[in-house]
Protein backbone atom coordinates (compact mmCIF):
# COMPACT_ATOMS: atom_id res chain seq x y z
CA UNK A 1 0.00 0.00 0.00
CA UNK A 2 1.30 3.43 -0.86
CA UNK A 3 1.97 6.06 1.77
CA UNK A 4 -1.18 7.93 2.83
CA UNK A 5 -2.18 11.00 0.94
CA UNK A 6 -3.24 13.87 3.18
CA UNK A 7 -6.15 16.25 2.66
CA UNK A 8 -6.19 19.26 4.96
CA UNK A 9 -9.57 20.25 6.35
CA UNK A 10 -8.88 23.93 5.86
CA UNK A 11 -8.87 23.68 2.08
CA UNK A 12 -11.33 22.28 -0.41
CA UNK A 13 -9.54 19.59 -2.43
CA UNK A 14 -8.33 20.24 -5.94
CA UNK A 15 -6.34 18.28 -8.45
CA UNK A 16 -3.17 19.91 -7.17
CA UNK A 17 -3.73 19.20 -3.48
CA UNK A 18 -2.86 15.49 -3.55
CA UNK A 19 -1.33 13.27 -6.19
CA UNK A 20 -3.90 11.32 -8.19
CA UNK A 21 -3.55 7.55 -8.19
CA UNK A 22 -5.55 6.86 -11.34
CA UNK A 23 -3.84 4.19 -13.34
CA UNK A 24 -1.86 2.93 -10.33
CA UNK A 25 -2.46 -0.49 -8.80
CA UNK A 26 -1.58 0.24 -5.18
CA UNK A 27 -4.31 1.03 -2.70
CA UNK A 28 -4.10 4.60 -1.35
CA UNK A 29 -5.45 6.08 1.88
CA UNK A 30 -6.40 9.76 2.02
CA UNK A 31 -6.92 11.06 5.57
CA UNK A 32 -9.48 13.88 5.65
CA UNK A 33 -8.59 15.84 8.74
CA UNK A 34 -10.88 17.83 10.98
CA UNK A 35 -8.31 19.20 13.43
CA UNK A 36 -10.73 21.50 15.27
CA UNK A 37 -12.55 18.39 16.53
CA UNK A 38 -9.48 16.16 16.66
CA UNK A 39 -10.78 13.62 14.17
CA UNK A 40 -9.92 12.02 10.85
CA UNK A 41 -12.10 10.43 8.19
CA UNK A 42 -10.58 8.26 5.47
CA UNK A 43 -11.08 7.84 1.73
CA UNK A 44 -9.50 4.61 0.50
CA UNK A 45 -9.23 3.72 -3.19
CA UNK A 46 -7.50 1.58 -5.79
CA UNK A 47 -7.68 4.21 -8.52
CA UNK A 48 -11.26 3.30 -9.46
CA UNK A 49 -13.33 1.92 -6.59
CA UNK A 50 -13.35 3.65 -3.21
CA UNK A 51 -14.75 3.45 0.30
CA UNK A 52 -14.98 5.94 3.14
CA UNK A 53 -14.66 5.41 6.88
CA UNK A 54 -16.38 7.68 9.44
CA UNK A 55 -17.21 10.71 7.25
CA UNK A 56 -17.88 14.06 8.86
CA UNK A 57 -21.13 15.95 8.27
CA UNK A 58 -19.77 18.25 5.56
CA UNK A 59 -19.61 15.61 2.85
CA UNK A 60 -18.72 18.08 0.09
CA UNK A 61 -15.07 17.50 0.99
CA UNK A 62 -15.43 13.82 0.13
CA UNK A 63 -17.51 14.47 -2.98
CA UNK A 64 -14.86 16.85 -4.33
CA UNK A 65 -12.11 14.27 -3.79
CA UNK A 66 -14.14 11.61 -5.58
CA UNK A 67 -14.77 13.90 -8.53
CA UNK A 68 -11.19 15.11 -8.69
CA UNK A 69 -9.83 11.58 -8.86
CA UNK A 70 -12.59 10.03 -10.93
CA UNK A 71 -13.44 7.50 -8.21
CA UNK A 72 -16.59 5.43 -7.72
CA UNK A 73 -17.68 5.25 -4.10
CA UNK A 74 -19.11 1.84 -3.28
CA UNK A 75 -19.20 1.66 0.54
CA UNK A 76 -19.39 4.00 3.53
CA UNK A 77 -18.33 2.39 6.82
CA UNK A 78 -19.28 3.63 10.29
CA UNK A 79 -17.05 2.38 13.10
CA UNK A 80 -19.54 3.38 15.79
CA UNK A 81 -22.39 5.72 16.66
CA UNK A 82 -20.30 8.81 17.25
CA UNK A 83 -20.44 10.90 20.40
CA UNK A 84 -18.33 13.87 19.28
CA UNK A 85 -19.74 14.80 15.87
CA UNK A 86 -22.71 14.36 13.58
CA UNK A 87 -21.98 11.82 10.89
CA UNK A 88 -22.16 12.48 7.19
CA UNK A 89 -22.55 8.77 6.42
CA UNK A 90 -26.26 8.62 5.52
CA UNK A 91 -26.11 11.75 3.38
CA UNK A 92 -22.96 10.61 1.59
CA UNK A 93 -24.52 7.22 0.82
CA UNK A 94 -27.67 8.86 -0.52
CA UNK A 95 -25.72 11.24 -2.76
CA UNK A 96 -23.49 8.54 -4.24
CA UNK A 97 -25.60 5.38 -4.12
CA UNK A 98 -22.96 3.69 -1.96
CA UNK A 99 -23.87 1.09 0.64
CA UNK A 100 -23.96 2.50 4.18
CA UNK A 101 -22.65 -0.05 6.64
CA UNK A 102 -23.50 0.20 10.34
CA UNK A 103 -23.27 -2.49 13.02
CA UNK A 104 -26.38 -4.67 12.82
CA UNK A 105 -26.71 -4.36 16.61
CA UNK A 106 -27.11 -0.56 16.51
CA UNK A 107 -30.76 0.45 16.91
CA UNK A 108 -30.90 3.06 14.18
CA UNK A 109 -34.06 4.50 12.61
CA UNK A 110 -32.84 4.72 9.02
CA UNK A 111 -32.11 2.35 6.17
CA UNK A 112 -28.60 0.93 6.21
CA UNK A 113 -26.69 -2.23 5.33
CA UNK A 114 -26.21 -4.09 8.62
CA UNK A 115 -22.73 -5.49 9.14
CA UNK A 116 -21.54 -8.01 11.71
CA UNK A 117 -18.30 -9.21 13.22
CA UNK A 118 -16.32 -11.28 10.73
CA UNK A 119 -18.14 -10.16 7.58
CA UNK A 120 -15.91 -9.55 4.58
CA UNK A 121 -16.77 -6.93 1.96
CA UNK A 122 -15.26 -7.05 -1.53
CA UNK A 123 -14.42 -3.62 -2.99
CA UNK A 124 -12.95 -3.50 -6.46
CA UNK A 125 -10.68 -6.26 -7.75
CA UNK A 126 -8.16 -6.24 -4.87
CA UNK A 127 -9.58 -4.66 -1.71
CA UNK A 128 -11.25 -6.74 1.00
CA UNK A 129 -12.57 -5.18 4.20
CA UNK A 130 -13.32 -7.32 7.25
CA UNK A 131 -15.50 -6.02 10.09
CA UNK A 132 -14.04 -6.80 13.51
CA UNK A 133 -15.97 -6.33 16.75
CA UNK A 134 -13.88 -4.11 19.03
CA UNK A 135 -16.14 -2.99 21.92
CA UNK A 136 -14.79 -0.53 24.46
CA UNK A 137 -15.46 2.97 23.17
CA UNK A 138 -19.04 1.77 22.65
CA UNK A 139 -20.53 -1.69 23.04
CA UNK A 140 -21.12 -2.08 19.30
CA UNK A 141 -17.86 -0.59 18.03
CA UNK A 142 -16.39 -2.10 14.85
CA UNK A 143 -12.93 -1.79 13.37
CA UNK A 144 -12.30 -2.50 9.69
CA UNK A 145 -9.29 -4.48 8.51
CA UNK A 146 -8.13 -3.80 4.96
CA UNK A 147 -6.54 -6.55 2.89
CA UNK A 148 -4.84 -5.49 -0.33
CA UNK A 149 -4.47 -8.39 -2.77
CA UNK A 150 -4.79 -10.82 0.14
CA UNK A 151 -2.31 -9.08 2.47
CA UNK A 152 -3.57 -7.40 5.64
CA UNK A 153 -2.17 -3.88 5.29
CA UNK A 154 -4.21 -1.62 7.57
CA UNK A 155 -6.90 -1.31 10.20
CA UNK A 156 -9.37 1.55 10.51
CA UNK A 157 -9.75 1.45 14.25
CA UNK A 158 -12.25 4.27 14.91
CA UNK A 159 -12.28 4.88 18.67
CA UNK A 160 -10.63 1.60 19.61
CA UNK A 161 -6.85 1.44 19.13
CA UNK A 162 -5.49 5.00 18.84
CA UNK A 163 -1.95 6.30 18.60
CA UNK A 164 -0.46 5.59 22.03
CA UNK A 165 -3.93 5.49 23.54
CA UNK A 166 -7.44 4.13 23.26
CA UNK A 167 -10.86 5.73 22.99
CA UNK A 168 -12.42 6.73 26.30
CA UNK A 169 -14.93 4.25 27.76
CA UNK A 170 -17.11 6.61 29.81
CA UNK A 171 -19.24 8.37 27.19
CA UNK A 172 -22.21 6.01 27.54
CA UNK A 173 -22.60 6.74 31.26
CA UNK A 174 -20.77 5.79 34.42
CA UNK A 175 -22.86 2.64 34.81
CA UNK A 176 -21.16 1.20 31.71
CA UNK A 177 -17.61 2.49 32.18
CA UNK A 178 -16.30 -0.50 34.12
CA UNK A 179 -17.41 -3.01 31.50
CA UNK A 180 -16.30 -0.87 28.57
CA UNK A 181 -12.81 -0.11 29.84
CA UNK A 182 -12.07 -3.82 30.21
CA UNK A 183 -13.56 -4.51 26.80
CA UNK A 184 -11.33 -1.79 25.35
CA UNK A 185 -8.22 -3.50 26.71
CA UNK A 186 -9.32 -6.81 25.20
CA UNK A 187 -10.21 -5.23 21.85
CA UNK A 188 -6.81 -3.58 21.46
CA UNK A 189 -5.13 -6.91 22.10
CA UNK A 190 -7.48 -8.63 19.68
CA UNK A 191 -6.38 -6.29 16.87
CA UNK A 192 -2.71 -6.60 17.80
CA UNK A 193 -2.97 -10.36 17.82
CA UNK A 194 -4.66 -10.75 14.46
CA UNK A 195 -2.65 -8.24 12.39
CA UNK A 196 0.98 -8.17 11.24
CA UNK A 197 3.30 -5.65 12.84
CA UNK A 198 3.61 -3.74 9.55
CA UNK A 199 -0.14 -3.11 9.30
CA UNK A 200 -0.88 0.60 9.48
CA UNK A 201 -3.28 1.95 12.10
CA UNK A 202 -5.80 4.59 11.00
CA UNK A 203 -7.93 5.76 13.97
CA UNK A 204 -10.78 8.25 13.77
CA UNK A 205 -10.04 9.87 17.14
CA UNK A 206 -6.86 10.82 18.94
CA UNK A 207 -5.72 14.09 17.35
CA UNK A 208 -7.11 16.33 20.07
CA UNK A 209 -10.56 14.76 20.29
CA UNK A 210 -12.05 14.49 23.76
CA UNK A 211 -13.08 10.96 22.66
CA UNK A 212 -9.49 9.88 23.25
CA UNK A 213 -8.66 8.79 26.79
CA UNK A 214 -5.22 10.40 26.50
CA UNK A 215 -3.43 12.38 23.81
CA UNK A 216 -0.42 11.56 21.68
CA UNK A 217 1.74 13.64 19.37
CA UNK A 218 2.00 10.80 16.83
CA UNK A 219 0.61 11.39 13.34
CA UNK A 220 0.95 7.81 12.07
CA UNK A 221 1.61 4.37 13.46
CA UNK A 222 1.63 0.63 12.88
CA UNK A 223 0.56 -2.36 14.90
CA UNK A 224 4.22 -3.00 15.72
CA UNK A 225 4.75 0.50 17.09
CA UNK A 226 1.58 0.27 19.16
CA UNK A 227 2.70 -3.04 20.64
CA UNK A 228 5.78 -1.24 21.94
CA UNK A 229 4.11 1.96 23.20
CA UNK A 230 0.35 1.67 23.69
CA UNK A 231 -0.68 1.16 27.34
CA UNK A 232 -3.44 -1.22 26.26
CA UNK A 233 -0.76 -3.46 24.77
CA UNK A 234 2.06 -2.96 27.29
CA UNK A 235 0.12 -2.97 30.58
CA UNK A 236 -1.79 -5.77 32.20
CA UNK A 237 -5.54 -5.28 32.38
CA UNK A 238 -5.71 -4.06 35.98
CA UNK A 239 -2.93 -1.48 35.52
CA UNK A 240 -4.45 -0.26 32.28
CA UNK A 241 -7.91 0.07 33.84
CA UNK A 242 -6.60 1.91 36.89
CA UNK A 243 -4.42 4.34 34.96
CA UNK A 244 -6.97 5.08 32.26
CA UNK A 245 -9.83 5.75 34.66
CA UNK A 246 -7.62 7.96 36.82
CA UNK A 247 -6.75 10.10 33.81
CA UNK A 248 -10.25 10.74 32.47
CA UNK A 249 -11.39 14.36 32.53
CA UNK A 250 -14.43 16.38 31.50
CA UNK A 251 -15.76 16.21 27.96
CA UNK A 252 -17.95 18.67 26.02
CA UNK A 253 -21.61 18.91 27.01
CA UNK A 254 -22.74 18.81 23.38
CA UNK A 255 -21.67 15.16 23.22
CA UNK A 256 -25.02 14.33 24.80
CA UNK A 257 -26.74 15.40 21.57
CA UNK A 258 -24.50 13.61 19.08
CA UNK A 259 -25.47 9.94 19.45
CA UNK A 260 -29.24 10.69 19.38
CA UNK A 261 -28.73 12.69 16.18
CA UNK A 262 -26.64 9.95 14.61
CA UNK A 263 -29.21 7.28 15.41
CA UNK A 264 -31.79 9.13 13.31
CA UNK A 265 -29.73 9.39 10.10
CA UNK A 266 -28.63 13.04 9.79
CA UNK A 267 -29.41 14.90 6.59
CA UNK A 268 -26.92 16.75 4.41
CA UNK A 269 -26.25 20.16 5.98
CA UNK A 270 -27.40 23.49 4.57
CA UNK A 271 -24.28 25.64 4.24
CA UNK A 272 -25.95 28.52 2.40
CA UNK A 273 -25.32 31.98 3.92
CA UNK A 274 -27.60 33.00 6.80
CA UNK A 275 -29.70 36.14 6.73
CA UNK A 276 -27.90 39.42 7.38
CA UNK A 277 -28.49 41.13 10.72
CA UNK A 278 -28.37 44.94 10.78
CA UNK A 279 -27.09 46.72 13.93
CA UNK A 280 -30.58 47.10 15.40
CA UNK A 281 -31.19 43.37 15.04
CA UNK A 282 -27.82 42.54 16.58
CA UNK A 283 -28.71 44.69 19.61
CA UNK A 284 -32.20 43.20 19.82
CA UNK A 285 -30.87 39.68 19.81
CA UNK A 286 -28.38 40.41 22.58
CA UNK A 287 -31.06 42.05 24.70
CA UNK A 288 -33.32 39.02 24.14
CA UNK A 289 -30.68 36.77 25.70
CA UNK A 290 -29.60 35.18 22.43
CA UNK A 291 -25.95 34.51 21.66
CA UNK A 292 -24.13 36.94 19.38
CA UNK A 293 -20.69 35.47 18.73
CA UNK A 294 -17.72 37.45 17.47
CA UNK A 295 -15.45 35.17 15.41
CA UNK A 296 -12.40 37.46 15.39
CA UNK A 297 -9.23 36.63 17.28
CA UNK A 298 -9.01 37.52 20.95
CA UNK A 299 -6.64 40.47 20.57
CA UNK A 300 -8.88 42.48 18.26
CA UNK A 301 -11.99 41.45 20.19
CA UNK A 302 -10.55 42.79 23.44
CA UNK A 303 -9.67 46.08 21.73
CA UNK A 304 -13.26 46.73 20.60
CA UNK A 305 -16.45 44.69 20.30
CA UNK A 306 -20.23 44.91 20.39
CA UNK A 307 -21.32 45.19 24.04
CA UNK A 308 -22.77 41.88 25.18
CA UNK A 309 -21.22 39.83 22.38
CA UNK A 310 -19.14 36.74 23.13
CA UNK A 311 -15.75 35.86 21.71
CA UNK A 312 -15.20 32.42 20.20
CA UNK A 313 -12.38 33.03 17.75
CA UNK A 314 -11.98 30.92 14.65
CA UNK A 315 -8.27 30.62 15.47
CA UNK A 316 -8.94 28.10 18.25
CA UNK A 317 -11.22 25.19 19.09
CA UNK A 318 -14.23 27.25 18.07
CA UNK A 319 -16.94 24.60 17.71
CA UNK A 320 -15.77 22.55 20.67
CA UNK A 321 -16.05 25.38 23.18
CA UNK A 322 -19.10 27.04 21.68
CA UNK A 323 -20.92 23.71 21.63
CA UNK A 324 -19.76 22.99 25.17
CA UNK A 325 -21.04 26.26 26.63
CA UNK A 326 -24.17 27.12 24.69
CA UNK A 327 -27.57 26.08 25.98
CA UNK A 328 -28.73 23.77 23.20
CA UNK A 329 -31.21 25.48 20.92
CA UNK A 330 -30.21 29.05 21.79
CA UNK A 331 -30.43 31.24 18.64
CA UNK A 332 -26.97 32.11 17.39
CA UNK A 333 -25.83 35.16 15.41
CA UNK A 334 -22.31 35.20 13.95
CA UNK A 335 -20.16 38.32 13.53
CA UNK A 336 -17.20 37.88 11.21
CA UNK A 337 -14.71 40.05 9.41
CA UNK A 338 -15.63 38.47 6.09
CA UNK A 339 -18.26 36.21 4.58
CA UNK A 340 -15.60 33.51 4.42
CA UNK A 341 -15.24 33.68 8.22
CA UNK A 342 -18.98 33.16 8.66
CA UNK A 343 -18.94 30.28 6.15
CA UNK A 344 -16.06 28.62 7.98
CA UNK A 345 -17.91 28.93 11.28
CA UNK A 346 -21.05 27.43 9.75
CA UNK A 347 -19.05 24.47 8.47
CA UNK A 348 -17.61 23.80 11.90
CA UNK A 349 -20.98 24.17 13.61
CA UNK A 350 -22.90 21.75 11.38
CA UNK A 351 -20.38 19.08 12.37
CA UNK A 352 -21.77 19.21 15.91
CA UNK A 353 -25.41 19.61 14.93
CA UNK A 354 -25.84 23.39 15.10
CA UNK A 355 -27.33 23.62 11.64
CA UNK A 356 -28.42 27.17 10.92
CA UNK A 357 -27.31 30.45 12.49
CA UNK A 358 -30.21 32.79 13.19
CA UNK A 359 -28.34 35.58 11.38
CA UNK A 360 -24.88 36.93 10.59
CA UNK A 361 -23.07 40.20 9.96
CA UNK A 362 -19.69 40.97 8.45
CA UNK A 363 -17.33 43.93 8.59
CA UNK A 364 -16.01 45.46 11.79
CA UNK A 365 -17.46 46.35 15.21
CA UNK A 366 -18.22 49.93 14.20
CA UNK A 367 -20.46 48.55 11.44
CA UNK A 368 -22.29 46.34 13.92
CA UNK A 369 -23.30 49.21 16.24
CA UNK A 370 -23.77 51.96 13.64
CA UNK A 371 -26.91 54.01 14.18
CA UNK A 372 -27.82 52.35 17.47
CA UNK A 373 -26.32 55.03 19.71
CA UNK A 374 -24.19 52.38 21.41
CA UNK A 375 -20.44 52.59 21.61
CA UNK A 376 -17.97 49.74 21.55
CA UNK A 377 -16.89 47.79 24.61
CA UNK A 378 -13.35 46.66 25.39
CA UNK A 379 -11.25 45.07 28.09
CA UNK A 380 -7.54 44.93 28.87
CA UNK A 381 -5.15 42.13 27.99
CA UNK A 382 -1.90 41.35 29.77
CA UNK A 383 0.87 38.82 30.35
CA UNK A 384 1.84 36.84 33.42
CA UNK A 385 4.74 39.27 33.89
CA UNK A 386 2.19 42.09 34.07
CA UNK A 387 0.25 40.11 36.67
CA UNK A 388 3.39 39.71 38.76
CA UNK A 389 3.84 43.47 38.84
CA UNK A 390 0.29 44.50 39.73
CA UNK A 391 -0.08 41.89 42.48
CA UNK A 392 2.47 43.88 44.48
CA UNK A 393 0.40 47.07 44.32
CA UNK A 394 -3.27 46.16 44.64
CA UNK A 395 -5.74 43.49 45.59
CA UNK A 396 -7.13 41.35 42.77
CA UNK A 397 -8.51 37.91 42.03
CA UNK A 398 -6.83 35.51 39.63
CA UNK A 399 -9.46 33.40 37.91
CA UNK A 400 -8.18 30.14 36.43
CA UNK A 401 -10.64 28.82 33.80
CA UNK A 402 -8.76 25.66 32.93
CA UNK A 403 -10.30 22.27 33.67
CA UNK A 404 -10.02 21.00 37.23
CA UNK A 405 -7.46 18.37 36.24
CA UNK A 406 -5.24 21.06 34.70
CA UNK A 407 -5.55 23.37 37.69
CA UNK A 408 -5.06 20.50 40.12
CA UNK A 409 -1.77 19.58 38.48
CA UNK A 410 -0.30 23.10 38.58
CA UNK A 411 -1.81 26.43 39.54
CA UNK A 412 -1.04 29.96 40.73
CA UNK A 413 -1.25 29.96 44.52
CA UNK A 414 -4.43 31.69 45.71
CA UNK A 415 -6.16 31.58 42.33
CA UNK A 416 -9.83 30.69 41.99
CA UNK A 417 -10.61 27.81 39.63
CA UNK A 418 -13.90 27.86 37.76
CA UNK A 419 -13.56 25.78 34.57
CA UNK A 420 -14.65 27.62 31.46
CA UNK A 421 -17.46 25.18 30.71
CA UNK A 422 -18.95 25.89 34.15
CA UNK A 423 -18.44 29.65 34.13
CA UNK A 424 -21.75 30.76 32.48
CA UNK A 425 -23.67 29.11 35.30
CA UNK A 426 -21.29 30.25 38.05
CA UNK A 427 -20.71 33.91 37.24
CA UNK A 428 -22.18 34.88 40.61
CA UNK A 429 -19.33 32.99 42.30
CA UNK A 430 -16.63 35.16 40.73
CA UNK A 431 -15.33 37.39 43.55
CA UNK A 432 -16.06 41.10 43.42
CA UNK A 433 -13.33 43.54 42.53
CA UNK A 434 -10.53 43.38 39.99
CA UNK A 435 -10.43 40.09 38.13
CA UNK A 436 -7.59 38.70 36.00
CA UNK A 437 -8.55 35.59 34.03
CA UNK A 438 -6.15 33.06 32.56
CA UNK A 439 -6.10 29.61 30.96
CA UNK A 440 -3.27 27.61 29.38
CA UNK A 441 -2.60 29.81 26.34
CA UNK A 442 -5.14 32.65 26.14
CA UNK A 443 -7.98 31.29 24.00
CA UNK A 444 -10.25 30.15 26.82
CA UNK A 445 -9.36 33.22 28.87
CA UNK A 446 -10.76 35.46 26.14
CA UNK A 447 -14.00 33.47 26.02
CA UNK A 448 -14.28 33.76 29.79
CA UNK A 449 -13.47 37.47 29.73
CA UNK A 450 -16.21 38.05 27.16
CA UNK A 451 -18.76 36.39 29.45
CA UNK A 452 -17.56 38.47 32.39
CA UNK A 453 -17.70 41.66 30.33
CA UNK A 454 -21.20 40.83 29.10
CA UNK A 455 -22.20 40.44 32.76
CA UNK A 456 -20.95 43.94 33.58
CA UNK A 457 -17.50 43.08 34.94
CA UNK A 458 -14.23 44.63 33.78
CA UNK A 459 -11.86 41.70 33.36
CA UNK A 460 -8.22 41.59 32.37
CA UNK A 461 -7.57 38.68 30.00
CA UNK A 462 -4.13 37.11 30.38
CA UNK A 463 -3.01 36.36 26.83
CA UNK A 464 0.03 34.26 27.68
CA UNK A 465 1.19 30.65 27.99
CA UNK A 466 0.78 29.26 31.50
CA UNK A 467 4.31 27.88 31.31
CA UNK A 468 5.50 31.49 31.62
CA UNK A 469 3.77 32.08 34.95
CA UNK A 470 6.47 30.65 37.19
CA UNK A 471 9.21 32.23 35.09
CA UNK A 472 7.47 35.58 35.60
CA UNK A 473 7.82 35.16 39.35
CA UNK A 474 4.30 34.01 40.21
CA UNK A 475 3.93 31.42 42.99
CA UNK A 476 3.07 28.28 41.01
CA UNK A 477 2.23 25.13 42.96
CA UNK A 478 1.80 21.55 41.82
CA UNK A 479 3.61 19.06 39.67
CA UNK A 480 4.87 21.52 37.06
CA UNK A 481 6.57 23.71 39.67
CA UNK A 482 8.12 20.63 41.28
Amino acid sequence: MRLPEKEEVSQMPSAADTKSSRGKTAVAVIPIETPTLGDRSYLVHDGEAAFVVDPQRDIDRVLALLEDRGLRLTHVFESHIHNDYVTGGPALARRTGAEYLVNAADQVSFERTPVRDGEVLRIGPRMRVTAVATPGHTFTHLSYVLADAGEQTAVFSGGSLLYGATGRPDLLGTQHTGALVRAQHASARKLAGMLPDAAEVFPTHGFGSFCAATQSEAVNSTIGREKAANPALTQDEETYVRDLLAGLNDYPAYYAHMAPANLTGPSEPDLSPPGIADPAEVRRRIEAGEWVVDLRNRTVFAAGHVPGSLNFGLDGSFATYLGWLIEWGTPLTLLGGTADDVARAQRELVRIGIDRPAAAATGNPADWVAGTGAGLASFATATFADLTQVRHHRTLTVLDVRRTDESGASRIRGSVNIPLHELPGRLAEVPAGEIWVHCAAGYRASIAASFLAAAGREPVAVDDAFGNARQAGLPVTGDEAA
